[in-house]
């Protein structure tokens, strides 16, 4: 099954999960034994305790789908499709990464090697600007050291 096969069958189930609750809330609307203020209270709270679940599913899916590209980049360089260093992937401790760094490069600040999971792209604009080398080259030094 292909990436794009797997995301088009999450698309439908998340959207037959969407109108299987719609059409439920409908359906109790009108069946509801209670006045329709006290009904639509009951709902908003219904309502409440079900979006944060949906926006937790969300951002689990949004993390799934980020390891699912980075593992394709990955497969990608290994097949030789793209060029080794175009996605970062630093192992080890951003502290000893830093130190060295710094030594082989003395122009380099604190301020200049700020990182925070996630965030590498900036990372990595700072040190093409402050060592004036390619995005690529600073990539594969970063995943070198």
């Amino acid at each position: 099954m292909s990436y794009y096969e797997e995301d088009n069958n999450a698309g439908k189930i998340l959207l037959a999960a969407l109108a299987g609750a719609g059409a439920g809330i409908i359906a109790g609307m009108l069946l509801a034994p209670d006045k329709g203020s006290a009904t639509r209270e009951n709902w908003k709270g219904i309502a409440t305790k079900y979006s944060g679940q949906l926006g937790e599913q969300a951002s689990r899916l949004g993390a799934d789908l980020e390891t699912r590209f980075k593992g394709y980049v990955e497969k990608l360089e290994d097949m030789g499709i793209t060029g080794a260093g175009s996605s970062l992937s630093m192992k080890g401790d951003w502290n000893d990464i830093k130190g060295r760094l710094k030594e082989q490069y003395g122009q380099l600040t604190d301020e200049d090697l700020t990182y925070t999971e996630g965030q590498g792209d900036q990372l990595v604009g700072r040190l093409q600007e402050k060592l004036g080398k390619g995005k690529a080259e600073i990539t594969r030094m970063l995943n070198d050291m």
